[in-house]
């Protein structure tokens, strides 16, 4: 997954509104505005890093005349005390950009350690981590790119993407089966059809209307492992519900196709990376 230069822009221009405002009290009135400092971003953690360059832009943004190194890129794993960037440029600019930088970089890498992490515990199998929609208001770009880093795949980005009945959709309508005849006869050929079913007697009636991709919703391993063979090919089937570090190898080892998780992107922990300014004399 590629980011465009202005989704990250406009992310980075709405933290920095968000946090700045007006005046920087502390920094606009105790240092000078042609004071150049230098400041490395230190890992304090272990695991994989997403979202450096866009860390950097937020510096850029507030100077355009800051320099910088980075040390490691994204998908780069990173150990304690590496140091993974320094950067040199206006203090105000650097004090200012601080916590976005951080905030943005901590939050990206943290999806990406989280996704890393389930991907190598899912390998030997035949599924794929992939995300869901459950992102953060805003942020949904920045998340999915940082899952990608990780070595996970991206769900639908949006609604329109994939026609995908879920139950309160199949409750809305009141059957299954027709409500995939419906979408079937509106939809554009390139769009596929995704149906959630919570049974194999679901399961056994999503097959016959000939739905791309079968969601196994909350299902114990031994239904899956039954799905996965009742299914026999004739749609990919995903796992979702309840999948975590712990429960990653069972669910993967049933046969299924992928496996989404909306714990990377809704309640990561971030990654623990800290800006450290060089001491300058007063």
């Amino acid at each position: 997954m590629r980011l465009m230069q202005f989704q990250i822009d406009d992310i980075i221009k709405t933290a920095l509104n968000e946090d700045i405002n007006y005046i920087d009290v502390t920094t606009d009135l105790l240092v000078d505005d042609e004071r150049v400092s230098t400041a490395r971003f230190v890992s304090k953690d272990e695991g994989v890093l997403c979202g450096i360059d866009i860390a950097m832009r937020v510096f850029e943004l507030l100077d355009p005349d800051v320099k910088y190194t980075i040390s490691f890129k994204d998908s780069d794993r990173v150990q304690k005390g590496d140091i993974i960037a320094e950067i040199t440029g206006r203090t105000r600019a650097l004090l200012k950009g601080e916590r976005t930088a951080l905030n943005l970089l901590q939050h990206l890498s943290g999806v990406a350690s989280a996704t890393n992490r389930l991907v190598k515990l899912a390998e030997g199998t035949n599924a794929s981590i992939a995300d869901t929609r459950k992102t953060l208001p805003g942020l949904r770009a920045l998340q999915k790119y940082a899952v990608t880093v990780g070595g996970g795949r991206n769900h639908r980005y949006n609604l329109s993407d994939c026609a995908m009945l879920k139950d309160t959709h199949i409750d809305a309508y009141g059957s299954l089966s027709n409500a995939v005849k419906v979408l079937k006869e509106k939809l554009g050929h390139t769009v596929k059809i995704e149906v959630e079913v919570g049974s194999l007697e679901e399961l056994k009636e999503a097959l016959t209307t000939g739905a791309d991709i079968i969601m196994l919703d909350n299902m114990s391993c031994e239904l899956m492992k039954e799905a996965v063979a009742i299914a026999s090919g004739k749609a990919l089937l995903e796992a979702s519900g309840n999948v975590s570090e712990q429960t990653i190898k069972a669910i993967a080892g049933t046969g299924v196709d992928i496996i989404s998780v909306g714990a990377i992107t809704h309640s990561v922990k971030a990654f623990d990376i800290s800006m450290k300014m060089n001491k300058q004399e007063e």
